[in-house]
């Protein structure tokens, strides 16, 4: 079982930056891909960004891509997304999510754990 914990949300104005961190338990969580997904008020969720076991592949959604960046320390068994030039539309509740494999996705579906959310607002 993986346990996963998200921090560094808040309320910033556009323009600014978050980073948002993900700390994971279980000993074999190191070996899973990750993802980031967010959710605003009444929409789906949505992805946002995801990374293999290794770092060693990355897909962002295109609405992120140039801003944010996924990154991961597996000896501190945490996943980060740095946000930078933050806009409106980028406030959500972000889910961290663990999947039982190495290989990133892009899709919720494939995501076998989730964290609470951590909420980001940005106001204009």
């Amino acid at each position: 079982q993986v346990q996963l914990v998200e921090s560094g949300g808040g309320s910033v104005q556009a323009g600014g930056s978050l980073r948002l961190s993900c700390a994971a338990s279980g000993r074999t969580a190191n070996s899973y891909a990750m993802g980031w997904f967010r959710q605003a008020p009444g929409k789906e969720r949505d992805f946002v960004a995801t990374i293999s076991w290794n770092g060693g592949t990355i897909y962002y959604a295109d609405s992120v891509k140039g801003r944010f960046t996924i990154s991961r320390d597996n000896a501190k068994n945490t996943v980060y997304l740095q946000m930078n030039s933050l806009k409106p539309e980028d406030t959500a509740v972000y889910y961290c999510a663990a999947r039982r494999t190495y290989f990133a996705s892009s899709s919720a579906d494939d995501y076998n754990y989730w964290g609470q959310g951590t909420q980001v607002t940005v106001s204009s």
